[in-house]
């Protein structure tokens, strides 16, 4: 899987899941990656409710980093 280069998060909840995920998964992927997979993983869910969408995307990009393992 490539990173690709985004504009800066303006969503704190995406920004603290990438902080979250990037600090888990340090030394396996990198802060480009683990943003690259979290915004894709946030636009996949983007149907989901409000309420529920942080949780959802976290839980998604950190499965999709564990799959890359």
């Amino acid at each position: 899987m490539q990173a690709s280069v985004h504009p800066p998060v303006t969503d704190p909840t995406v920004r603290g899941a990438v902080d979250r995920l990037t600090a888990e998964f340090a030394g396996r992927f990198s802060q480009d990656l683990v943003d690259h997979v979290v915004r894709g993983s946030h636009r996949d869910l983007d149907v989901v409710s409000a309420a529920a969408l942080p949780e959802m995307v976290e839980r998604l990009a950190r499965q999709r980093l564990i799959e890359h393992l």
